[in-house]
Parts: C-alpha cells; sequence; structure tokens
C-alpha cells in the first residue's frame, strides 16, 4: 500500500463525516417537526431518532480517531525503510482497537449534534407547551424585524448565516464555516482566534466550544421562505 492511496482513503473517509453531519441535521429537523405537531408531548418516534444520533455520533467519533490513527502511524512510517509499509495495516488495528477500548459510550452525549438534537427538541417542547397560535405569529413577526438584525446576520461575514452555531463560553452566534475557516486561519498563524463579535472578551474560541444552533436555523430558512413569497 502506498501513501497516496493512504490519504486518499483518508479523503474519502472525512467527505463521509460531511454526509454523516448532514444527515444528524436531517433527523434533528425531522424529530422537532414531530415535537411541534404533538403539541409539546414526547413522540415515540423522537427517541428512535435520537437512538440514530447517537450511532451517527459514534460512527463520526471512530473515524476522527481512526483518521488520527493513520495519520500518526504513517508519519512513524515515512521515516523508516521502506519495508516497513508492510506492517502498516496492523500497526494501524492494534493502536486503533486499543483507544476504541478506552472510550465510553457516555462520551457520545457531550457530541455537539448530539447537543444541538436535545436542546433543539427541547426548545420545541417547551416552545409548543408554552406558545398559543396568536402569540406564536406575534413572536414570528418580531423574529422578522429583530433576529433578522441581530442573529440571522453572521459578525464574520455580515450576511445571513446558513449554519448558525453558538459559542457556549461567549452566547454569540456565526456562520460555521466563516468561524471554523477563522479558528483554522488563527491555528496555522500559532495564534489564537478571538471572538469576532465587537467588544467581546472571549480571546480564545475553540470548535469544541461551538455548537449548531437548528431551531435559529430554522427560523433563518423560515424568514427567507417568507421574502421569497412576498
Amino acid at each position: 500500500m502506498s501513501l497516496s492511496a493512504v490519504h486518499g482513503t483518508l479523503s474519502s473517509l472525512k467527505s463521509c463525516q460531511t454526509d454523516i453531519g448532514t444527515g444528524m441535521d436531517i433527523v434533528t429537523d425531522v424529530a422537532m417537526d414531530l415535537a411541534e405537531a404533538h403539541d409539546g408531548e414526547v413522540n415515540p418516534g423522537i427517541k428512535e431518532m435520537e437512538a440514530m444520533i447517537l450511532e451517527c455520533a459514534q460512527l463520526d467519533r471512530e473515524i476522527n480517531y481512526f483518521v488520527d490513527v493513520v495519520q500518526q502511524v504513517t508519519a512513524e512510517v515515512a521515516t523508516q525503510q521502506p519495508e516497513a509499509m508492510f506492517s502498516l495495516s496492523a500497526k494501524v488495528k492494534e493502536q486503533f482497537t486499543e483507544r476504541i477500548a478506552g472510550l465510553s459510550d457516555a462520551d457520545l452525549h457531550h457530541h455537539q449534534k448530539v447537543v444541538a438534537f436535545k436542546d433543539s427538541i427541547k426548545n420545541s417542547l417547551n416552545q409548543a407547551n408554552q406558545e398559543t397560535a396568536e402569540n406564536m405569529e406575534e413572536l414570528d413577526e418580531d423574529i422578522a424585524v429583530t433576529q433578522s438584525q441581530v442573529n440571522f446576520t453572521c459578525p464574520l461575514t455580515q450576511v445571513e448565516m446558513v449554519n448558525p452555531v453558538k459559542n457556549k463560553k461567549c452566547n454569540h452566534y456565526y456562520d460555521e464555516a466563516a468561524i471554523l475557516g477563522l479558528i483554522k486561519t488563527r491555528h496555522s498563524q500559532k495564534k489564537k482566534c478571538r471572538c469576532p463579535v465587537v467588544g467581546c472578551g472571549n480571546i480564545d474560541v475553540k470548535e469544541s466550544d461551538l455548537v449548531p444552533d437548528q431551531m435559529l436555523r430554522r427560523k433563518i430558512q423560515s424568514q427567507k421562505r417568507n421574502s421569497n413569497r412576498t
């Protein structure tokens, strides 16, 4: 096996991770629809979808560990004799098995997509329980006026967010692609990433601090549909 083939495989795995993330967002959207449609009552289907989300989180975590192990082993092999390539597969399998054995299923509940799923369902159920159809309509009008001006615009791109994420440290929102790009750029410069919101004291934004906000994403999409109709 050549190193170029290994790199190609890793690239394919990372593409799979992107698809897994998209699938988790879709499952979250469907679960939110169920929560809203049953007037605050927990639908059994939501539990099934939570199980699906956890399975996806486990797969995503395993891919992360596998990619990390492969990158470490190939870096070691690259400095050795060509014959070392023959033991590459065995070394990867051994180290990957050791890492996976030490993992806990409880950790899956801290996966950012799982956290986003639970928060979204909780918010949907609370909203369905507390708001009548009349004040929901008033809320939508307020959202159209205020949220589009405040929360819908990414402080980095200055345009409407597509996939909003919330920083759980300073509670500010950014478009996911924009903030991840900034974090990557700062890290390549050996610098910390400061929160781009003017006046914020958070000087070290990390990817682990970001939580997808499915509720806000749905509001943005809803406003866009309403704007297109008018």
